[in-house]
């Protein structure tokens, strides 16, 4: 089954030697005092184990452990590095960077304003998770259920010549002014020869989310042709 646009993978975690206790769930098998014991680690996907000689003790044997574990991971689940494989397939702009929301007094101009950088890591992740998703899907004729074997990027490289900063504007194809997942959806049934997609369908959410930021610092400029 392929992977949707809003999918997450729940069981790919990033682990190091220092968390290791934390995030996997360790097993003795018994031996006489004395003898090494035998520890099993078990993925937090409640399936994947590992038996190991002993417990590791410093960070480097834990990344050892951890590195197995994730490989017999990814042995079993090959869709699941697919944000990896994404980007490492397309070029996507970088997301805004929002440290200066952290400055000392940030609650002087917004007294319920108090962000962490764990805030920030959040929204880095959800976010770039969500354009990666859209990439995917601009880039698959598959996902974008495409009769004819025919994809987004054929025609626009990275988001080429898409605009979304134009949006609303009147478009001759359809006689109307419209907004950019109506012409989203223009391309899906014409060149790409697909069904349209509904407003809330995760893939229609993911395809605005890719364009508008392969256009990050582009001026609006609705209308606009």
């Amino acid at each position: 089954m392929k992977p949707t646009a809003m999918r997450r993978n729940r069981f790919f975690p990033v682990i190091s030697g220092a968390v290791l206790g934390a995030v996997l769930v360790l097993g003795c098998a018994g031996k006489t005092e004395g003898e090494p014991r035998e520890v099993s680690v078990e993925l937090c996907d409640g399936e994947t184990t590992l038996a190991l000689a002993k417990r590791p003790e410093t960070r480097a044997e834990g990344q050892v452990a951890a590195d197995a574990m994730m490989a017999s991971w990814r042995k079993k689940n090959p869709a699941g590095d697919w944000e990896q494989d994404v980007r490492s397939r397309h070029w996507l702009a970088p997301m805004h960077d929002n440290s200066d929301v952290l400055a000392a007094g940030q609650r002087d101009e917004h007294p319920g304003r108090f962000f962490s950088e764990r805030d920030l890591l959040v929204w880095k992740r959800e976010t770039e998770t969500l354009v990666a998703a859209g990439a995917r899907i601009f880039h698959s004729g598959d996902e974008l259920g495409s009769t004819i074997a025919v994809s987004c990027d054929m025609c626009h490289p990275d988001a080429a010549n898409t605009h979304p900063e134009t949006y609303p504007k009147y478009q001759t194809q359809i006689g109307k002014s419209v907004l950019l997942r109506d012409m989203i959806n223009w391309c899906l049934q014409h060149p790409v020869r697909a069904e349209p997609l509904a407003e809330n369908d995760p893939r229609m959410r993911a395809l605005e989310a890719y364009l508008y930021a392969q256009r990050s610092g582009t001026p609006l400029a609705y209308g606009k042709h």
